[in-house]
């Protein structure tokens, strides 16, 4: 039987496994977002694009979203979980070509929800269907923070993009149209390398020799034999454990203003300071950078230290204030300064945030608990893109939005000092892949 050199077998998969995994989760997040960008010329051509109408566009892609993403989890683990990644990323590029057709109010809503309804599933196939398979409990963690960091790292990457393609002209059409169907190409190009790039066990690649494809294939099935014993009493335990119904209220209140903050960020910077979306794109990715590096130093402090709830109340705090303060920024500098605030506050401690649920459920409890706390994030993620253009429309402003997401944000922040949980320096990291181990079952 050959060796297995554990260095070598992670360089494999982090070259087979996270890279195009990373890949698609960058375009994915660049083409949801995309339509933040487009707002900023696209009123000019659109009469009918209210701010309450954009809002409420904005969110729906979440409503897509949550129908589809349970069925779209189920069609990937009978079937597989790399072919359905495809699939989500080939639609969804057909789908954000069609918005750079869209002429109604109507089609605009349709193609938002559509999205929504081609992206569903992408993260909970990637993280229970194809991970498993390809990484031990233990390793999985840092192949879950490496996805996280595709959310920030796609603003870092894309606010750029789409400022210079709003005024490009390649196809002769406005920018807006173009900053579509250019952002659905890599989609659709990809879909089609995944498809073949990517497979589903470690049986069916050969860049594995026979013991590294036994020793990850031996991984899998000793953890689903551990889970298949204890599945069915812990999961409903999970949904009627108070500290879950706590934790799916404060990711709520966080992603209203997770969402209110990032679709709006762009229109809002460029009311106030009057800069071409050339130099807005650019100026949108500092923030996002020290966002970046704070949330990289928050999950080493939270794993030396143990602490997690802490680590995500000062975040939200922090959010908060950046938040509050907006409305009152009288200068692009303090509010490109504000914005980095309220960026560190909605991003950084996200890694450390999916890791509360571990410090007190263990096994499939998780698994119930994250994805019940996932669903309630998505209903959020409708309430504040909608919330804000409501408020732009009838107000005139977005002083009351910014307002009302600080509060969102500093009451998910107290709710989340209240949270009584047990951890004893290091011996809690055991209960936590343990946990980890059942959300990939599920």
């Amino acid at each position: 039987m050959e060796q297995i050199n554990f260095s070598s077998l992670k360089r494999k998969r982090d070259l087979h496994i996270i890279l195009p995994v990373f890949l698609v989760s960058i375009i994915a997040c660049i083409d949801r977002v995309n339509i933040a960008y487009a707002a900023l010329t696209m009123t000019e051509d659109l009469p009918w694009l209210t701010p309450e109408i954009f809002g409420a566009g904005a969110g729906i892609f979440f409503m897509g979203y949550l129908l589809l993403e349970i069925p779209g989890s189920l069609i990937a683990a009978k079937y597989s979980g790399s072919k359905w990644i495809a699939r989500i990323m080939f639609t969804w590029g057909l789908v954000c070509v069609l918005m750079a057709f869209m002429s109604t109010q109507t089609e605009f809503y349709i193609y938002r929800f559509l999205l929504g309804a081609s992206e569903a599933s992408l993260y909970p196939v990637i993280y229970s269907v194809l991970f498993p398979r390809w990484f031990t409990p233990k390793e999985r963690a840092r192949a879950t923070s490496l996805m996280l960091s595709s959310l920030l790292l796609s603003t870092i990457i894309g606010a750029p993009i789409a400022g210079v393609l709003l005024n490009t002209s390649i196809l002769g059409m406005h920018g807006w149209q173009e900053l579509f169907i250019l952002e659905a190409v890599p989609a659709l190009i990809f879909a089609v390398v995944f498809f073949f790039w990517v497979k589903d066990r470690p049986d069916q690649v050969s860049w594995l020799n026979d013991a590294e494809k036994k020793y990850l294939t031996d991984a899998f099935n000793e953890e689903q034999a551990r889970l298949q014993k204890v599945k069915k009493y812990t999961v409903m335990q999970a949904f009627t454990d108070k500290k879950v119904l706590k934790l799916c209220f404060i990711y709520f209140m966080w992603v209203i203003g997770f969402w209110g903050f990032n679709f709006w960020m762009p229109t809002v910077l460029k009311s106030l300071s009057g800069w071409s979306t050339s130099i807005l794109g650019g100026a949108i990715a500092i923030p996002m950078t020290v966002a970046l590096i704070v949330q990289i130093i928050a999950g080493y402090t939270s794993t030396k230290t143990g602490d997690k709830v802490w680590h995500v109340a000062i975040a939200m705090f922090i959010g908060a204030i950046g938040l509050g303060l907006s409305p009152f920024a009288g200068s692009p500098t303090v509010a490109l300064f504000l914005i980095c605030l309220s960026a560190i506050g909605i991003y950084a401690s996200m890694g450390v945030w999916w890791t509360v649920p571990t410090t007190f459920l263990t096994g499939p409890a998780a698994a119930g608990a994250i994805g019940l706390i996932n669903s309630c994030g998505n209903l959020g993620g409708w309430v504040g893109p909608y919330m804000m253009g409501f408020i732009k429309t009838e107000t005139g402003s977005f002083d009351i939005g910014y307002f009302a997401m600080a509060i969102f944000m500093l009451i998910a922040g107290i709710t989340t000092l209240t949270i009584k949980y047990g951890w004893t320096g290091k011996k809690n990291y055991q209960q936590t892949e343990t946990a980890m181990m059942a959300l990939n079952k599920k």
